[in-house]
């Protein structure tokens, strides 16, 4: 079992895949943005903002993929927006 700031606990690829999964499919390269804490994670940049899941940083919007990642972008943003 592999935990992630998601607090998913996850057996497998097929349940470890969150519910947006299927759109990723299906979604082209400028709806999607890579979480910057959780990275190599793909986001739906309209579900994150319709999640409240997006942070503004110095001009940019970072998308990110769970709650558990705008607490940790906050606390320092400057680390996670550089790796971004």
């Amino acid at each position: 079992m592999s935990n992630s700031c998601c607090s998913t606990n996850a057996t497998d690829k097929a349940t470890a895949m969150p519910p947006s999964a299927q759109k990723l499919l299906g979604a082209s390269s400028d709806d999607l943005a890579e979480c910057p804490v959780m990275t190599g994670s793909q986001v739906v940049k309209a579900d994150a903002e319709s999640a409240g899941l997006f942070r503004d940083y110095e001009g940019n919007r970072y998308w990110f993929c769970c709650a558990g990642c705008g607490p940790l972008f906050d606390a320092t943003p400057a680390k996670y927006a550089t790796a971004a």
